[in-house]
C-alpha cells in the first residue's frame, strides 16, 4: 500500500513516516509540508491512501482535499486537532470525500503518536482496500445506488427504537438516512458512531441543521423519547434500560471496559435486545471490523429486524460484511433505501407495508 504524507510539522511527517513504514505492507512514497505540495504529490506519485493534516500554510488541508477529489481522487485520512474547530473541520471533510478522520492531540504529541500506531495503522489498510471497491462521488445517489432496490417496509408503531451502529465513512451515511426521515417517526433513533467525544458532539449539532426530528447528544440516565435522535457521546458506551411501561432511557458508561471501539455497537444492540427485544430495528452501517456482530445475533435471536449498509455503498466493508455474512440481516441496501425503509414507519406514510419477517 503506497502512502503519502502531508503535514506542516517536520516531527509528524517524521513520526507518521516511522509508525508506516514499519509495516512491510505499506510503503511511504512522499511527504509533503503543505496542501499545495500534496495535491502536486498525490496526482504525481498516486498513492493509494494520502493522510492529509487540516491546519498547513499555502494551502490548508481542506483546500488540498478538495483538489485532490477533483484532480485525482484518492483514499484521504484527515488528520484532526481535538478541538471544536479541529471536529467541526473534520466533518467538513468527510463531507468532500475523506474516507476517515484520526485525532490528534498536539498538548501531548508524544504520547499521542505511541497511541495512535495501530489505530493508524488499522485505518490505512481499512481504507485503502476499500478505495479499490468503492464507487465513485455519487454513489449514494438514487441514481447510483439503485432506486429500484427491493425495500422493505414496515408499519408505523411496529419498532419502539431503531438502533444505528456505524464506524469509517458513517457521518456522511448517517446524513443522508436521518436527514430524510420526517418529523412525524414515531420511534427514537439511537446512534452509535465511532468517534472521539468532541466529534460526536459536532456531528450531533450539524445533523440537527439538517434533521426534521430533533437531534441531542446522549447523557447517561437520560429518558428516551419519541420522534428524537440521539447520538452517543463518542469514547463512552450506551446502553438502554427499560425504566417502566413503554419507558426506556439511555445509560453511559465504560462497559465493556474491553470494547476496542466506542461507542460500542454490539453493546448498543445487546442492551437493545434486553430491554425493546423484537421491536427494535437496528441497521448496520460501514466500519472497520466486525462492531455490532455479537448485538446483532442477539437483536436475531430476539425477533428484531437487522439491515445493513450494502458493499458498494460502503468506505469500508467490514461491520456490514459481518452481520450479513452470518446471516443476521434481512436485507443490504444503500443509503438512499435504508432511508426509504425507515420512512415507512412514519404515520401516515404512503408507502405500502410489508411484514417484517
Amino acid at each position: 500500500m503506497r502512502v503519502l504524507i502531508a503535514d506542516d510539522s517536520a516531527f509528524m511527517r517524521r513520526a507518521i513516516s516511522q509508525m508506516l513504514a514499519g509495516d512491510p505492507d505499506i510503503e511511504v512514497v512522499g511527504t509533503a509540508r503543505n496542501g499545495r505540495e500534496a495535491v502536486e504529490m498525490a496526482g504525481r506519485l498516486a498513492p493509494d491512501v494520502v493522510t492529509l493534516d487540516i491546519e498547513m500554510p499555502e494551502m490548508d488541508g481542506l483546500t488540498a482535499l478538495r483538489h485532490i477529489m477533483r484532480q485525482c481522487p484518492t483514499a484521504v485520512l484527515m488528520l484532526s486537532s481535538l478541538t471544536t474547530e479541529g471536529s467541526q473541520a473534520a466533518l467538513t471533510a468527510l463531507q468532500l470525500g475523506a474516507a476517515d478522520v484520526l485525532a490528534k492531540d498536539m498538548s501531548q504529541v508524544s504520547l499521542s503518536i505511541t497511541n495512535i500506531r495501530e489505530d493508524l495503522l488499522r485505518r490505512v489498510k481499512a481504507i485503502a482496500g476499500g478505495a479499490r471497491r468503492r464507487r465513485p462521488a455519487g454513489a449514494f445517489s438514487a441514481a447510483a445506488a439503485g432506486a429500484m432496490a427491493e425495500v422493505p417496509r414496515y408499519r408505523p408503531g411496529q419498532f419502539d427504537v431503531i438502533c444505528i451502529g456505524s464506524s469509517t465513512g458513517g457521518p456522511p451515511v448517517l446524513e443522508t438516512i436521518l436527514s430524510a426521515l420526517p418529523g412525524n417517526l414515531s420511534a427514537p433513533v439511537v446512534v452509535a458512531q465511532h468517534m472521539p467525544e468532541i466529534f460526536t458532539r459536532s456531528m450531533a449539532q450539524r445533523l440537527g441543521e439538517i434533521c426534521a426530528m430533533p437531534v441531542v447528544h446522549a447523557a447517561d440516565h437520560m429518558r428516551l423519547e419519541p420522534r428524537a435522535i440521539y447520538i452517543a457521546p463518542g469514547g463512552r458506551n450506551v446502553h438502554l434500560s427499560k425504566t417502566g411501561l413503554a419507558r426506556w432511557e439511555i445509560l453511559v458508561n465504560e462497559e465493556p471496559q474491553a470494547a476496542l471501539y466506542r461507542p460500542n455497537v454490539s453493546a448498543l444492540f445487546a442492551s437493545a435486545a434486553q430491554a425493546m427485544g423484537g421491536r427494535t430495528l437496528a441497521l448496520v452501517l460501514t466500519g472497520i471490523g466486525d462492531d455490532g456482530l455479537e448485538g446483532a445475533r442477539l437483536l436475531q435471536q430476539r425477533g428484531a429486524v437487522v439491515l445493513a449498509q450494502n458493499q458498494e455503498t460502503c468506505v469500508v466493508y467490514g461491520m456490514p460484511k459481518a452481520v450479513t455474512q452470518a446471516a443476521v440481516v434481512q436485507a443490504s441496501l444503500a443509503p438512499v433505501d435504508l432511508a426509504r425503509a425507515l420512512q415507512s414507519l412514519a404515520r401516515g406514510s404512503p408507502m405500502p407495508l410489508a411484514k417484517a419477517g
